[in-house]
């Protein structure tokens, strides 16, 4: 027996060499092959701890790789009789390990590797990467390419990679950031891979983990490439994953969809996996899954798909801007340079949002009626675009220049070089950033009654927030994106959406998906019961506010929500549509005075659980009614170091001075750097009256429906009268 110390490498080639011979002969390989080829290896059994019964299965694999690199690559349906019988030669693998549990370690099956090689159409020319390469089987029976590309976290199966494809790259970082992380290597135009299927680096138990892999790897890939991936069997267009799904093809083609329900029983697991075919190109409808119990019974329904041409896509011409008289032409004092062409970057690193800070203010624009045409009024960008459609603000916020930043976001380059953020959008991320670098004077804690704030030498210190009060049109919910992926980027993965209704929900997971986030990143609250604890170890909860409020015996959604952010949550809470919190201070409405809205206390109450929180305004109508800046607890605008001792008195003050006191507010937050309002312009916006004359028939309808409304009027007042005689009557 050779005397070789345990798990050293030469005792690893020497196993896989012995099993190697094995495979040539063409007789099965059983259990004892593989421990006669361990024992003569490693200089003893495993019962002397020199090697374990896992480490002969991955020598196996080894084994296996090498004898079928050195075969012919499968080139129709009829070369993979071959693979099914070289499957069923092989012993059952019994015994799994910790870190094959742990890092989902369950290599591709030889039969099914050959059907994903022909499936994939390689060519000579391809670039070709396996994101999660294990001990390579998957790739084993490519042939010869233009480039390989191995990625693999685990260290020992990566030695092994490189033993095994001496000319192959091979890399250890994590495939579910695969674009992030080799943005510098070749973008491949062909990928075959296998993800884990629950587990994520850095995540741990993660039931999207495969959804992530697949998303970064066909961004990853060039347009025109070929994707083929072995996904987990609940990843297709069910009705219950029908979004995440759709998602994940935006932009590709479905070519062929196979589902397999027992092609891993050697592998010591019965798990049912699909296998898809997806071209980077725009294409239709997802074509029927063809299923079967194992690869024979798909042998006669299989077709290779022809590859597509590989190539970058048409850019779209710009739009070349009007020469005439522009109601918002900017004043300059120098004539302007000519268009810079930009060329996007291949790479998609995360780096610092770059921008110079103007000393004095840039020049404001011509007025135009009330309003002015907005420009970032402290920052410059070298590369950020400008917003699609021309941005105005009011002559009375356009007059206040903001402060001078400090905060410098961290984001994916490509959300810059390729305009998926434009120049204002990015200044409210800064603004944002350099906010909640900022805390309230003074420390507090929740009052005991009501939804006050007390000051306390033992309370804690208040974050700052932000307030965006850009109109329709502005990308809001793009913005509150961008804010949220800054922090994401900087550690911080617990974060919550707030907004009006459900169906925002798909609205939010666009603009999160478009900076390079997933869909699986934001789940609603109400996936989980109201009396169970939610189990999401990093992403966005998204609630809306008729669910914040609701509550069931002793359980409550605002206090599951705040279980779950825990106390020390530094994340950011983005109240979209905030205004929806307005009534939280009560008022006079047409009925008399009313209390304050249920809706609007949970916000607040939230706010005051959280401190170090990260809250973010988002409202159209945020400085139109004193009402909607009542919940805005985090913007400073009472309390210590300000004119108003507290809400009631703010609320006070500001609505005796009127619209003219609101906008007051508005500027004293602009220059304190926690507001910014824009909207679109209107500029070369042309109407039309359009006149409807009346039918005698709908003049009749009209009429008849006013009667109605009048008797209802009518008998609503005599209802009042005669309760307020009943009281007065009672009160003598």
């Amino acid at each position: 027996m050779n005397e070789m110390t345990a798990a050293s490498p030469d005792a690893e080639s020497a196993a896989a060499r012995a099993i190697l011979e094995q495979l040539a002969t063409g007789s099965p390989i059983t259990r004892a092959h593989l421990n006669a080829a361990m024992i003569d290896a490693f200089g003893g059994t495993d019962a002397e701890g020199r090697w374990t019964q896992r480490e002969s299965f991955e020598l196996l694999e080894l084994a296996l790789v090498t004898h079928l690199r050195g075969r012919e690559r499968p080139a129709n349906v009829d070369d993979l009789a071959s693979a099914i019988v070289l499957a069923q030669r092989l012993p059952t693998h019994t015994v799994r390990s910790e870190t094959q549990i742990e890092w989902q370690q369950f290599s591709t099956p030889v039969d099914l590797a050959a059907l994903a090689t022909l499936l994939a159409s390689p060519q000579p020319s391809d670039i070709v990467l396996e994101p999660s390469a294990g001990n390579g089987l998957l790739v084993a029976q490519l042939g010869s390419v233009s480039a390989l590309h191995l990625n693999e976290i685990d260290p020992d199966r990566r030695r092994r990679l490189t033993q095994a494809f001496p000319d192959a790259v091979v890399t250890g970082v994590d495939g579910a950031a695969i674009g992030t992380l080799l943005g510098q290597s070749p973008r491949p135009t062909l990928i075959l891979m296998n993800p884990p299927f629950s587990r994520s680096l850095g995540r741990g138990a993660d039931d999207y983990a495969a959804v992530r892999h697949f998303q970064a790897a066909l961004r990853h890939l060039q347009p025109g490439g070929r994707l083929v991936a072995i996904m987990p069997d609940w990843f297709g267009p069910s009705a219950r994953m029908r979004d995440i799904f759709e998602t994940s093809m935006r932009s590709g083609t479905v070519r062929t969809s196979l589902r397999l329900e027992k092609c891993y029983t050697r592998h010591g697991t019965s798990i049912t996996v699909r296998l898809f075919v997806v071209d980077k190109v725009a294409g239709g409808a997802t074509p029927a899954t063809i299923q079967g119990s194992s690869l024979d019974d798909l042998l006669d329904s299989v077709t290779v798909t022809p590859r597509c041409p590989i190539g970058e896509p048409s850019t779209k011409p710009a739009i070349s801007r009007s020469t005439g008289v522009s109601l918002f032409r900017a004043a300059r004092s120098s004539k302007p340079t000519g268009p810079r062409a930009y060329h996007a970057p291949v790479r998609n690193e995360v780096l610092p949002v770059s921008y110079t800070i103007l000393d004095a203010p840039a020049p404001l624009a011509e007025q135009a009626g009330v309003y002015l045409p907005y420009r970032p009024s402290r920052l410059v960008f070298e590369h950020a675009g400008e917003h699609p459609t021309a941005l105005v603000e009011s002559v009375a916020m356009g007059s206040i220049p903001a402060p001078r930043p400090r905060h410098i976001p961290r984001l994916p380059e490509r959300t810059i070089s390729e305009r998926l953020l434009s120049s204002s959008q990015l200044e409210t991320v800064i603004y944002a950033g350099d906010a909640w670098d900022q805390f309230l004077p003074g420390q507090f804690r929740p009052a005991k009654e009501g939804v006050g704030l007390e000051l306390s030498e033992e309370g804690r210190r208040y974050r700052k927030g932000f307030f965006l009060g850009d109109g329709t049109g502005a990308g809001k919910g793009r913005q509150i994106a961008a804010c949220i992926l800054d922090n994401w980027l900087a550690g911080r993965r617990r974060h919550i959406w707030v907004t009006k209704n459900e169906p925002l929900l798909e609205d939010a997971r666009r603009d999160w998906t478009a900076l390079g986030g997933m869909t699986a990143d934001i789940q609603p609250m109400t996936a989980w019961k109201i009396d169970e604890p939610i189990r999401l170890d990093q992403g966005v909860v998204f609630v809306t506010y008729p669910t914040l409020r609701s509550a069931r015996g002793e359980n409550s959604r605002l206090q599951q929500l705040i279980d779950w952010a825990g106390g020390s949550f530094d994340g950011v809470i983005a109240f979209d549509e905030a205004h929806e919190m307005g009534g939280v201070a009560g008022g006079e409405g047409a009925m008399g005075a009313k209390k304050g809205s249920q809706q609007g206390i949970c916000g607040v109450l939230l706010q005051n659980h959280l401190p170090d929180a990260r809250v973010l305004y988002a409202s159209a109508t945020g400085a139109s009614d004193v009402n909607n800046l009542a919940y805005a607890v985090r913007l400073g605008l009472w309390g210590p170091e300000t004119a108003f001792a507290d809400r009631e008195a703010f609320i006070s003050g500001i609505r005796k001075g009127g619209i003219a006191a609101m906008e007051l507010v508005a500027r004293d937050l602009k220059a304190t750097g926690l507001y910014t309002s824009r909207a679109l312009s209107f500029a070369g916006v042309e109407y039309d009256i359009l006149r409807h004359q009346l039918t005698p028939e709908q003049i009749a309808i009209y009429d008849t429906y006013a009667d109605a409304w009048s008797i209802l009027c009518a008998a609503r007042h005599k209802t009042a009268y005669r309760e307020e005689a009943v009281m007065r009557r009672n009160a003598a």
